[in-house]
């Protein structure tokens, strides 16, 4: 398997990049979020992979972290999640954005990936809980209810779904904040 590939940044699309390596071009699919870190081509470049072998298949995934490489990889283990799904759910979440929505059971913003409906999203939350080292669960106290409904009142503002998903992500729900506190600082991010 191929952890990483660290060499010259050879081209980039809006899904993958070529990295030349000593002469040989990887063709690396990325996730947005990768993609949006990439450097300049001719500028050195470190992508952490993952080598996907089907019977008909052989491709290479690559990540701007270890943390994202991870995301995908556990992700994946979930029946249901494939790589480009996986990869989409890497191109939504941050990997503390994602281990957040797993700990607050919020399939809603889960669900909001392309690819994935509510059924795995239920399944993703079910069987990644244990897996995932999730924040400690008295400072997300009542968040799940909260989140929700934070993200409820930003629908109804006409923020769109990967909107509220990025918005969430960096609003750091405190055990005592309301949830007119979470859309106060949910808005401030979106501004």
């Amino acid at each position: 398997m191929i952890a990483f590939l660290d060499g010259i940044m050879a081209g980039k699309s809006h899904d993958a990049c070529l990295v030349d390596v000593g002469g040989v071009g990887y063709r690396v699919v990325c996730s947005a979020a990768t993609v949006a870190q990439l450097p300049a081509e001719g500028d050195r470049v470190r992508i952490w992979t993952h080598t996907h072998v089907r019977e008909d298949t052989l491709a290479l995934f690559g990540f701007a972290s270890e943390a994202e490489q991870r995301l995908f990889e556990l992700s994946m283990v979930v029946s249901g999640v494939g790589p480009k799904v996986a990869l989409q759910i890497c191109s939504a979440f941050t990997p503390e954005g994602f281990r957040r929505a797993i700990a607050t059971d919020d399939v809603a913003a889960l669900s909001s990936v392309p690819g994935l409906g509510k059924k795995t999203a239920q399944r993703l939350v079910l069987e990644l809980k244990e897996k995932l080292a999730l924040p400690d669960l008295q400072v997300v106290g009542s968040a799940p209810v909260a989140l929700s409904q934070v993200r409820s009142a930003l629908e109804n503002l006409g923020y769109s779904a990967p909107e509220i998903r990025a918005a969430l992500g960096e609003v750091d729900p405190a055990p005592d904040a309301s949830v007119e506190d979470l859309v106060k600082s949910a808005l401030k991010v979106l501004a």
